[in-house]
């Protein structure tokens, strides 16, 4: 799938811990529903089958629905699977690594924290950064914090869109006004809540106010 910065408005990153009986898949699909126009599977602990079991199924999902579908961390499941692309942490390969293994015309994003790992990120072939823990967060607990002078700073620095990522709900998003971002990433305020569609509806009508 063809990269546009547009994609990245509302951005969603799967989470387990709240699907209570459901499938991860539902929930997909009632965030899209709702709104969301990119997803990331992050799968910390599934066996390598079921994670691409999974990647396989979503990744179908979201073909169907023209929204980019990449994988968190794991590059092998990424090209296994098909998947749009890869989004890698500074603590995983570098951006020139992982851009050498998936080709050119895969999604490529990077976390980035500061404005040097922004910059390098950038120059190494990230095609778009994940930047953050904007606000204190419950769902990445060793997230290091970003000031929004921070934030504004490396969507200056930078060419590739970024997105904020960390803490952010539908009462905090108004604060990020003015940074430069070209979306928000979530991960609770969509899938840790009782209405999964009402949630992305109301937190993408809120973001386009924003942005």
């Amino acid at each position: 799938m063809k990269f546009d910065k547009n994609s990245l408005l509302l951005y969603a990153v799967t989470d387990r811990s709240w699907l209570g009986g459901r499938t991860l898949l539902e929930d997909v699909e009632q965030a899209v529903l709702g709104g969301v126009t990119f997803v990331q599977l992050r799968e910390k602990d599934l066996p390598y089958e079921a994670f691409c079991q999974e990647a396989r199924t979503i990744g179908a999902f979201c073909r169907t629905h023209r929204i980019p579908f990449v994988i968190n961390d794991n590059v092998e499941v990424a090209l296994a699977t098909q998947a749009d692309g890869v989004h890698v942490g500074q603590h995983d390969q570098t951006a020139q690594e992982v851009r050498r293994l998936i080709g050119p015309d895969k999604i490529l994003g990077v976390s980035a924290q500061t404005v040097e790992q922004a910059l390098l990120a950038e120059a190494q072939g990230a095609d778009y950064l994940g930047v953050g823990s904007v606000f204190p967060t419950s769902t990445k607990l060793d997230a290091d914090a970003v000031s929004l002078e921070t934030l504004r700073a490396i969507c200056e620095a930078v060419r590739i869109p970024v997105v904020a990522i960390g803490g952010i709900t539908q009462s905090n998003t108004p604060r990020l006004a003015g940074s430069g971002i070209a979306g928000i990433a979530v991960v609770s305020a969509i899938f840790a809540q009782p209405d999964i569609q009402r949630a992305a509806k109301e937190l993408r009508t809120v973001t386009e106010q924003v942005l």
